[in-house]
């Protein structure tokens, strides 16, 4: 691909900046919490036929799932899920195929009183766009289809298989990902613009979601002596996996990209909830937690010494040595991923990045995860995961930078082209 040809693919997604915030816009208003994606499926599937895809939409059937490797429980309601994939397929085959993937799905926007502007209302200001979803990752999704706009718009067309991809679950358990590899989507390499401050994540945390159901002897507060608190049972049990956390850390230090990281497991208890009335020691209590664990890290060897810390704190309670809690698995049950044997979509997507930003990529080591880990650890496609800056993901007034945006969107665009291949229209 000669300069001429990359600078026309510039310019058009500088031509087709204002469209695509546009309808960045119109997506991150949609408030897509899990299990009320749907509109967001809608609004893609909408946006794919306009351009000619060829779409497929269908439910998922967790049935379909729960055998194949990264499944992870859903315990909420399901039967809306859904999966949208737009499939391009060229006239000449002549190039590499590619999966561009985004997820439609945000978590829960908080205590409204405390954004500074309503989170599903996304607000421009200083070079910036304010909403719920608006980093991590609607901006990256709409992102990559202008930047198959940008290469149609410069008079070429891809001579490699698209498939455009919008999934769910990305932030709970990944069976949206996982649902279009059932369903037989399969590419050369693939692509998630994920927000990751401009540099390429080289290798990521898996997680492990559980829930910790406590018991506890409800008595009249004023006899509290005499039964047991659950709530402060359960404090007991979580000061136990803080410790387990430290020894994890440990261990990670031997880890040739995360030793390098400090503090790169993290445990989190999320959600609690416990008791009944506040003049009553509560019975019971439930802590649903999350925890990283690195590439390489067996889901199940760690989910036992879950239960084996759970079960060591026990017998040093009084109360819980003889009514043991119980230990549910809650979401994520999701191994790390490191990016290996992807030389050559790296070398093609080092063309891309120096053209637009000038120099090497940089690698990311990252403590989260992204769906990039089902197709390299389940179907040997390499995965890169590459995208915007921002900040305060998951927190109050998230938000994405425009100027990255429209550079990330500008490198995708090239890279496509040169994955792809492209000719004349």
């Amino acid at each position: 691909m000669n300069a001429e040809t990359q600078q026309r693919i510039l310019d058009a997604v500088d031509a087709g900046f204002e469209a695509q915030l546009a309808t960045t816009r119109d997506f991150v208003a949609i408030p897509s919490t899990r299990g009320a994606e749907g509109p967001c499926q809608d609004m893609i599937g909408d946006l794919l036929r306009a351009r000619g895809y060829e779409v497929d939409d269908w439910h998922i059937n967790v049935d379909d799932l729960k055998d194949l490797r990264g499944f992870g429980p859903i315990e909420h309601d399901f039967s809306k899920a859904r999966s949208v994939v737009g499939t391009y397929r060229p006239q000449t085959n002549g190039g590499k195929s590619l999966i561009l993937q985004g997820h439609c799905d945000v978590v829960p926007a908080g205590p409204l009183e405390l954004w500074d502007t309503p989170p599903f209302s996304p607000v421009i200001k200083d070079g910036k766009m304010f909403g719920r979803g608006a980093c991590d990752m609607k901006s990256g999704t709409i992102g990559a289809l202008y930047a198959l706009d940008a290469i149609k718009a410069a008079g070429l067309k891809p001579t490699g298989r698209i498939h455009f991809q919008s999934v769910i679950e990305e932030e709970s358990t990944g069976v949206g990902a996982l649902s279009t590899l059932q369903r037989g989507y399969r590419a050369d390499a693939c692509f998630i613009p994920e927000p990751t401050g401009g540099k390429m994540v080289r290798s990521q945390v898996g997680v492990i979601w559980f829930r910790l159901r406590v018991k506890g002897h409800p008595t009249h507060v004023a006899f509290a002596g005499s039964g047991s608190n659950a709530i402060m049972a359960a404090y007991h049990l979580v000061h136990a996996l803080q410790k387990l956390e430290i020894e994890w850390n440990e261990r990670a230090k031997a880890n040739r990209h995360f030793g390098t990281i400090n503090h790169p497991i993290n445990f989190n208890p999320g959600i609690i909830k416990g008791g009944d009335w506040a003049s009553s020691v509560p019975a019971w209590c439930d802590v649903d937690c999350r925890i990283a664990i690195l590439p390489g890290w067996s889901v199940a060897d760690h989910q036992k010494e879950i239960l084996a810390c759970v079960t060591a704190a026990s017998r040093n309670h009084r109360f819980l040595a003889n009514n043991p809690p119980e230990v549910e698995w809650s979401g994520f049950l999701s191994e790390g991923y490191e990016l290996t044997d992807a030389a050559v979509p790296e070398a093609a997507f080092g063309k891309a990045f120096n053209k637009v930003y000038g120099g090497a990529v940089e690698d990311l080591v990252f403590t989260a995860l992204t769906d990039t880990r089902f197709y390299g650890l389940n179907h040997g496609i390499p995965s890169l995961c590459f995208g915007a800056s921002g900040g305060e993901m998951h927190g109050f007034n998230e938000y994405v930078d425009l100027d990255s945006l429209k550079k990330t969107t500008k490198a995708m665009a090239l890279f496509i082209a040169e994955w792809c291949g492209v000719e004349k229209a």
